[in-house]
């Protein structure tokens, strides 16, 4: 997983992994979960890995709009 770059300094997400069609998303109390185009949308991915990448605002966006949408909660 790549680290999270947290330019904002308060995110809640630490590391993220980049899918073709999906995206994990590390928290800072260690679970991960994975976000795919059929659990969150294809619109929403695309934007999260963006986000990811640029290291802001992905903590934010999840819990606005994709929440609880994820596929899998894992560790």
């Amino acid at each position: 997983m790549e680290r999270y770059k947290n330019r904002s300094g308060d995110s809640g997400v630490t590391a993220y992994q980049l899918g073709r069609d999906s995206l994990l998303v590390q928290f800072k109390n260690g679970t991960i979960y994975s976000y795919t185009y059929a659990s969150a949308g294809r619109k929403n991915i695309e934007h999260m890995k963006r986000l990811a990448v640029a290291g802001q605002g992905l903590s934010t966006f999840i819990s606005q709009h994709v929440s609880h949408r994820y596929a899998a909660k894992l560790a």
